[in-house]
C-alpha cells in the first residue's frame, strides 16, 4: 500500500449499487459513510450489508461510518421556493403559530427565539443567503435579507457566534443510533458537537445499546473550537467538517483552524479527518480545479489520517474519477514528506513512549518493516500518530472489528490473525502472512512492537526480527 492517507466516501444515489461499491473499494476507498440526514433506515441497513459483502469478496477490511444528523436548525416546508431580493423581510416562526407576513416559514427549533438577539447574522443554506435579525419576539423572528437568492424547503440555518441551547442528541438521532448499533457500525459520528459532555452523551447512549463503534466528533462551530482540547481528548476521531465550520468562522481563518486542529490532534493522540468540499466541482465536472488539487494536497501534507468526500460520491456524476483524483494527489504529495506534526505527540504513558521508540528504530533501519501486535488497536493508533516514514507499516489483531476500525488510521494496513501463547509462534505466523502477501523479502528487518502478554514477551515491548 503506497498511499498512507486513508479515504472516506459517502454513499448515495450515485454509488448505491453493489457493483459501484466494489469499484470504489478497488479504487482505494477505506471507509463508507452513511449520511443519516438523508438516509432511510432500510436503505442504510442495505448499504451496510453491501459494503460487508463486497469487502468480504476482496478479503478487505472496509469500515462503515454512520453520520448522525445532530441538532441542526432547518426551515419548514414551502409550497414553492421563495425568490428573495435584498431588503425583503422574512419571518421564521414556531410551528404552532401562523404567519404574519407573506415571506414566512417555520423552524424546527422552538428555542431559537430565546437564543438570538437583534443584530445577529442568520445564514441559510450553507451561505447561499445572508440575513440580519431585525426583530425578536417570543414565537418568531423577523429578518432582513442582505443577499438575494432562492430559499427552498428544509434549508439549514447557521447563526455564527451564537451559543445555541440545542440538545446533543435529538429523538431522530437516538433512532438512528439504534440502527447503527444493530448494523454493527464501526464508527458513529456526532454532528454539531460543542463540548466534551456531548461526546460522552453519545458514547454512553451507544454503550447502553451495547454498541462497540468508535466515536467521531464533528467540529462545526465556534463553541467546539473553544472546547477543542477537551473534545479531542474525549473522542476516538475528530472530523473537521469544513462546510458548517466555514460559515461559523471568518473564511480566511478556516485554513488556519484546520491546521491547528490537525496539529492538536497529533499532540493529544487522536485521529483526524478533513472533510467537505475537497473536490466539490467534480460533482458535475470530470476533473478537479487547481484550487481543489492544492486543498487536497495541503490536507495530505498536514498528515491527516483520512480525507472525506461527500456530495462528490453520493450524488456526483463522477464518483470513480473523484476517488482516482484524491488517491493520485495524496500519493504524490506523500512522496515529498509532510509537516511532521507526529514529532509533537505528547508522550504521557509507557505505551506512547514505546511507540515512539519503535518508530525511531524502524526509521533508522534501511527497508525495515514496522509491525504492531494489538488486541484493541490502541497501540497501533499510537504508533501511527508518530507518523513513521516507512510505507511498510502493518498491524496484526485477532479481531475483525479492530481491522476495520484501523482502516481509518493513516499509513497502517491491518491483518486479522489469532495470537499464540508463545511470542515466537505469533511472530512467525505474522511473518508468513506478510510473505504470502508479497510484502516482505528474506532477511528484511522487522521491528515488532506489542502491548500484549505472552509467555516470554512483556507488555509494551519492542522486538527486532529478521524475515
Amino acid at each position: 500500500m503506497s498511499r498512507k492517507t486513508k479515504l472516506i466516501v459517502t454513499l448515495g444515489p450515485a454509488t448505491e449499487s453493489s457493483e459501484m461499491i466494489g469499484k470504489l473499494i478497488d479504487g482505494g476507498v477505506n471507509v463508507f459513510r452513511l449520511n443519516m440526514s438523508h438516509a432511510k433506515h432500510e436503505w442504510a441497513a442495505e448499504m451496510t450489508q453491501l459494503v460487508r459483502k463486497e469487502s468480504k469478496k476482496r478479503h478487505a477490511h472496509i469500515a462503515v461510518l454512520f453520520d448522525l444528523t445532530g441538532p441542526s436548525i432547518r426551515t419548514g416546508d414551502l409550497e414553492k421556493a421563495y425568490e428573495l431580493k435584498e431588503g425583503d423581510k422574512v419571518e421564521f416562526r414556531r410551528a404552532d403559530v401562523s404567519a404574519t407576513i407573506p415571506l414566512s416559514t417555520t423552524v424546527n427549533y422552538p428555542g431559537l427565539m430565546h437564543d438570538v438577539k437583534e443584530g445577529n447574522t442568520l445564514v441559510v443554506d450553507n451561505g447561499a443567503l445572508l440575513m440580519r435579525i431585525d426583530k425578536v419576539l417570543d414565537d418568531r423572528i423577523i429578518c432582513d435579507v442582505r443577499t438575494p437568492g432562492s430559499m427552498g424547503s428544509r434549508r439549514h440555518i447557521n447563526l455564527p457566534g451564537v451559543r445555541l441551547n440545542l440538545p446533543a442528541l435529538t429523538e431522530k438521532d437516538h433512532k438512528d443510533l439504534a440502527l447503527a448499533v444493530e448494523c454493527d457500525a464501526d464508527f458513529i459520528a456526532g454532528s454539531f458537537v460543542r463540548d466534551a459532555a456531548h461526546v460522552r452523551e453519545l458514547r454512553d447512549a451507544m454503550k447502553a445499546l451495547e454498541g462497540e463503534a468508535q466515536i467521531v466528533a464533528k467540529i462545526e462551530d465556534q463553541e467546539a473550537i473553544k472546547n477543542i482540547d477537551a473534545i479531542i481528548q474525549e473522542s476516538d476521531v475528530i472530523m473537521i467538517a469544513r462546510g458548517d465550520l466555514g460559515i461559523e468562522v471568518d473564511f480566511e481563518d478556516l485554513p488556519i483552524l484546520q491546521r491547528r486542529i490537525v496539529k492538536r490532534c497529533h499532540e493529544l493522540g487522536t485521529r483526524v479527518i478533513v472533510a467537505t468540499q475537497l473536490l466539490e466541482s467534480m460533482i458535475i465536472n470530470p476533473t478537479p480545479t487547481r484550487a481543489e488539487v492544492t486543498d487536497v494536497m495541503n490536507a495530505a501534507y498536514e498528515e491527516a489520517d483520512s480525507l472525506m468526500l461527500s456530495g462528490e460520491t453520493s450524488v456526483g456524476r463522477y464518483p470513480e474519477r473523484c476517488v482516482e483524483a484524491i488517491v493520485r494527489i495524496a500519493t504524490r504529495i506523500e512522496r515529498t514528506g509532510g509537516h511532521g506534526f507526529g514529532q509533537n505527540v505528547i508522550l504521557r504513558d509507557e505505551r506512547q513512549k514505546t511507540a515512539r521508540a519503535a518508530v525511531t528504530l524502524a526509521d533508522s533501519l534501511a527497508d525495515a518493516l514496522l509491525v504492531v501486535l494489538t488486541r484493541r488497536g490502541v497501540l497501533a493508533n499510537q504508533v501511527a500518530l508518530m507518523r513513521p516514514r516507512t510505507a511498510a507499516f502493518f498491524a496484526f489483531t485477532p479481531k475483525e472489528r479492530v481491522c476495520r476500525q484501523l482502516s481509518l488510521t493513516r499509513g497502517i494496513r491491518a491483518f486479522q490473525m489469532p495470537f499464540r501463547s508463545n511470542i515466537e509462534e505469533t511472530v512467525q505466523l505474522a511473518t508468513e502472512q506478510l510473505r504470502e502477501a508479497g510484502l516482505v523479502r528474506e532477511g528484511t528487518p522487522i521491528v515488532i512492537v506489542s502491548d500484549i502478554l505472552s509467555d516470554h514477551f512483556a507488555a509494551n515491548s519492542i522486538l527486532l526480527h529478521h524475515a
